[in-house]
């Protein structure tokens, strides 16, 4: 299939699990809007601007996990499965997003994190991503989820597209917490598969992907909704 061009096939794959997953979440989705409205009431989505590809502004549509600068208990459960993130399968099927790439920032997060230069143009060469190797790694700064973010635009490949879905499968099964840790204590240059790939990228931080002026670190659940 090498003469078929790598984001045909992306857009393909893409389209295909999105219906897939829309069908399969819908009726969670009642379920967790009627969780959402008997704990404090509506809205039950959060809509916010964001800028995807190339930099164009897009809609990014969340479930609602805070009520009054909050986290909510039904935004708790929420966010340690990602289910929060699902409703963006509509995007990716409006061909908005796609199921891996970079988190989709505000305007005001890049600014803020120094992510508006051309030394982090790159990043916006792709479409962003319900989840990605970034996303997986939330919690270890801006810094690293650049390097990450780079790693995946020049190593991407439907080989680890699966892995990281299958991560973030595991993630919604049993939480983000509990795949992170399960990566760590796994993580031996001798192992392979998913604790490898772990491995490889975490050892290499300081390879030439990640420049010096590289943005310094600061808190992940910045770039999180408030």
């Amino acid at each position: 299939m090498k003469w078929i061009p790598r984001d045909l096939v992306k857009r393909a794959t893409d389209v295909v699990l999105a219906m897939v997953a829309i069908v399969i979440f819908v009726p969670l989705w009642l379920v967790i809007a009627v969780l959402i409205l008997l704990e404090d009431g509506s809205p039950v989505l959060f809509r916010q601007k964001r800028l995807g590809k190339n930099k164009a502004p897009i809609a990014v549509i969340k479930l609602r996990t805070m009520k009054k600068g909050k986290v909510t208990q039904v935004g708790t459960w929420l966010r340690s499965t990602g289910l929060d993130e699902s409703p963006q399968f509509l995007s990716v099927l409006a061909g908005k997003m796609s199921i891996i790439g970079p988190r989709p920032l505000t305007e005001a997060d890049i600014c803020r994190i120094g992510w508006s230069g051309e030394e982090c143009a790159d990043r916006w060469h792709t479409a962003p991503g319900i989840t990605g190797m970034a996303q997986l790694f939330s919690g270890r700064g801006a810094r690293l989820s650049l390097y990450l973010d780079r790693y995946y635009l020049q190593q991407q490949s439907l080989g680890l597209d699966i892995k990281i879905i299958f991560l973030s499968f595991l993630v919604t099964l049993i939480g983000k917490k509990r795949v992170q840790a399960m990566m760590r204590m796994n993580r031996k240059p001798s192992q392979s598969g998913f604790s490898a790939l772990t491995g490889s990228i975490l050892s290499r931080l300081k390879g030439p992907q990640l420049s010096r002026k590289s943005p310094g670190v600061i808190p992940s659940q910045d770039l999180n909704q408030r």
